[in-house]
This record gives C-alpha cells, sequence and structure tokens, in this order.
C-alpha cells in the first residue's frame, strides 16, 4: 500500500511525499517480514530509483539499482527476478487499482501458491480476489479458499478481512449464524482495521440492522475521515432509517416527527460532506434532492436533481433519475407536465426493468385521472397510445381509453422514497 501510495504521490509531482512513503514501506517490511527483507525490497527499492531519477538526483538513484541488481544477481540474475514475494506484492498491488485488475491479481496468487501452497498472505489473496470475482465475470466460488485462507491463520489481525468476507458470502447463502459469529469475531481482533469495519457494517446493513451498521461506518470514519464512501454508506443508512419511519403510517410518523427530522437532517449532513469530497458519487445528489424535497426545502432539491443530471450516468441510473425527478415534479410541484415528461424519458432507456414497469403505472394513473375528468383529453390518450406503442401492441383510442379507465388508481399516494 505504501509503494502504491508512493506512486500517487509521485505523480502529482509531490516526489518528497512519495519518498516518505517509500520509507515507510522499507519500515514495514523490515518489521512483518525481517526474514526476507531483500527480496522484499527490491520493488521498493526500485521505486526509490525511479523517484530519484526523476527529482534529478541521479547519484542516490545510482544506489538503488545498485541494490536491485545485488538482490537480483544473488536470487537469479541481474535485473531480474522470479519471485513468490515479487508476484504477492503484484497482486496486493493489482487488487488496490480496482476491480478490472482482479483477474491479473488472481494470477499473481495463483503463480506464488504453485511455489508455496501452504502460504497464508498468498491463499488469503487468492480469496479475496476469488470473492471479488464471484459478482463480477468470469463466476468464481469462493467459499473453500476463504476458509482454507482462515484455517491456515485464524488469528492474525491481516486475516480478519478475508473473515467478513466468508460472513458475506454466507450470508448470501442465508447461513447467517455462521457469517454473524465470523464478524464478531473479526472486528474483536481487529478493531481498528477500517476494511473490516466497513465490511462488517455492510453486513449488519444487509441484516437491517442500520444502528448497529452506522456505527461501524463510524468507527472506521474516525480512522479516515475524509472517506467519501464511507460518509456516503453513513448517509445511506440514515436514508434507509427515514424510509423505515414513512413505512409505519402518517400518524404514527406525525407523532415522531422531530426525531424523523433529526434522522433527515443526518442523513443529509453526511451525504453532503460525500458529495464535497467525491462530487462523482452516483446517486448522492439524487438522494439528497429527495430528503430535501420531504423537509419541504424546494429550491435545494431542484439543485440536487440537476447536479445528478449533469453527471454521465449509465442508462440504468439515469433511468432511476427520470423516475425520482418525475415523482418530485408530480407529487411535491404539483406539475403532471414534467412528470409525464420525464417518465416517458425513463420508460425509453429500458424497457425490462422495475423502474419501467413503476413509471408505466404512474402514467396510466395519470392518464385515468385525466380522462375521469375528460373522456378526449387529448394528453391522457396520446399518453395510452405512448404505453400501447411500447409494449407493440396499438389500438384504437378509443379501446385504449377504456381500458385507461378499468385499471389503476385515481389518486397515488406520493412516494419520493421509492427506487
Amino acid at each position: 500500500m505504501c509503494n502504491l501510495l508512493a506512486y500517487i504521490k509521485h505523480h502529482r509531482g509531490q516526489n518528497e511525499a512519495a519518498l516518505e512513503c517509500l520509507q515507510q514501506a522499507e519500515e514495514l517490511i523490515q518489521r512483518e517480514h525481517a526474514d526476507q527483507a531483500e527480496i522484499r525490497s527490491v520493488v521498493t527499492w526500485g521505486n526509490y530509483a525511479w523517484v530519484y531519477y526523476h527529482m534529478g538526483r541521479l547519484s542516490e538513484a545510482q544506489v538503488y539499482v545498485d541494490k536491485v541488481k545485488h538482490v537480483c544477481e544473488k536470487f537469479s540474475s541481474p535485473y531480474r527476478i522470479e519471485s513468490p514475494e515479487i508476484d504477492c506484492e503484484e497482486g496486493w498491488a493489482q487488487l488496490k487499482c480496482g476491480r478490472k485488475n482482479t483477474e491479473r491479481a488472481k494470477v499473481c496468487f495463483e503463480k506464488c501458491l504453485e511455489k508455496n501452497p501452504k502460504n497464508p498472505e498468498f491463499t488469503s489473496g487468492l480469496a479475496i480476489s476469488s470473492y471479488r470475482l464471484d459478482k463480477w465475470p468470469p463466476p468464481q466460488n469462493p467459499i473453500d479458499i476463504l476458509q482454507q485462507a482462515i484455517q491456515l491463520n485464524p488469528d492474525n489481525p491481516d486475516n480478519q478481512y478475508v473473515k467478513v468476507l466468508l460472513a458475506l458470502k454466507l450470508q448470501k447463502m442465508n447461513e447467517e449464524g455462521g457469517g454473524q459469529r465470523l464478524v464478531e469475531e473479526a472486528v474483536e481482533k481487529a478493531p481498528q482495521a477500517t476494511e473490516v469495519l466497513r465490511t462488517a457494517a455492510m453486513l449488519y446493513r444487509r441484516q437491517n440492522d442500520l444502528d448497529k451498521a452506522i456505527d461501524l461506518f463510524k468507527k472506521a470514519l474516525e480512522c479516515m475521515p475524509n472517506n467519501a464512501y464511507l460518509h456516503c454508506q453513513i448517509g445511506a443508512c440514515y436514508r434507509a432509517k427515514v424510509h423505515e419511519y414513512q413505512n409505519v403510517g402518517e400518524n404514527a410518523m406525525y407523532g415522531n416527527r422531530e426525531e424523523l427530522q433529526e434522522l433527515i437532517g443526518q442523513a443529509i449532513s453526511y451525504l453532503k460532506r460525500a458529495d464535497e469530497l467525491n462530487g462523482n458519487l452516483i446517486h448522492i445528489c439524487s438522494y439528497l434532492a429527495c430528503l430535501y424535497a420531504q423537509l419541504g426545502q424546494y429550491e435545494e432539491a431542484e439543485h440536487y436533481f440537476q447536479k445528478e443530471f449533469s453527471k454521465e450516468l449509465s442508462p440504468v441510473n439515469k433511468q432511476v433519475l427520470h423516475l425520482r425527478y418525475g415523482n418530485f415534479q408530480l407529487y411535491q410541484m404539483k406539475c403532471d407536465n414534467k412528470a409525464i415528461h420525464h417518465f416517458m424519458e425513463g420508460m425509453k432507456i429500458n424497457q425490462e426493468s422495475r423502474e419501467t414497469e413503476k413509471m408505466k403505472t404512474k402514467l396510466q394513473r395519470i392518464a385515468k385521472t385525466r380522462l375521469s375528468k375528460n373522456r378526449a383529453d387529448p394528453e391522457a390518450l396520446h399518453l395510452l397510445a405512448f404505453l400501447e406503442e411500447l409494449n407493440g401492441k396499438r389500438q384504437p383510442a378509443e379501446e385504449i381509453s377504456e381500458r385507461g379507465l378499468d385499471s389503476g388508481y385515481l389518486v397515488p399516494s406520493a412516494s419520493l422514497t421509492e427506487e
């Protein structure tokens, strides 16, 4: 991790900071791998040489080039070396660089294990790679390798992350009992490990234990106060608690209005901070817009909706945004025409989604309401014709209007929280 951070600092032109990161990497190797210090340090020394070279400090660069040469000659040949430890370093670096590199990371750890099949670190690396590939092609089944990694080194603080990954996998397989025990063990043995805390929090969030999830996310945030992802997750948990209040009914919600507003405030606070730290995170602005709308702050809601529309969104995310903004226009702004426009635009994007069905239902209801007042309402007939066209089943206008009048409800309940 220190070498990767040094690389980032160097590319930002912060070479002195990069050298500090490399010094930390050296100290970490001496502390954790003293018996393999030379072979483990080859990558760090090569990075020292690179940074010093670009700083114009050529004599210092040559010192590290010579160190690398000496190790390579000792273990293999000048400037070239085959070592599972170096392959392991590459594997961890690939894992840190995003999911598109996960397959390459897995190959690195598999190569390491060919040389040393019982090495706990190599096995953990393969387990984590396999877990991440489980959600992305090619499909993997990481259960066995996750269990093997834990068995090889169950009490190592660095291996607790593997435990929570296995717990998440067991949760998906409806074996939550075993997963719960693993998470509790992992958090107890690695109470300051942000990856453990974050991933454990995700398990509790999926169990709908939102208070426990928030507590763990906040503990991770203490170690990484400027992490946009953590702010986003905490905000999303508070948002989910807002949804819980809305689901209990208006009478119960009215009696706890102050508490509800407090939850909305907490959600807004954390989501706004996440947006400040990383303005490219998807959904945050539409979450904020919906929350502000619930407080009756419609100008703020409009601002964040437009900010979300300005982003480069995938078709699926764009469709969700049209649904949310359409709801806002329909229920809060009482503007049918804008709502209709966005529901129609959303439906054009993807006809095979949950959002499509929701927007279809809303358009049918709008048409029904209008036709109940005027059976020849041109906008209502246009809506129903549009829906039939998307379904590939065009019918005469009179038949369409009769069908529209016989379905749905006249007055839908507002829902800015629907997904």
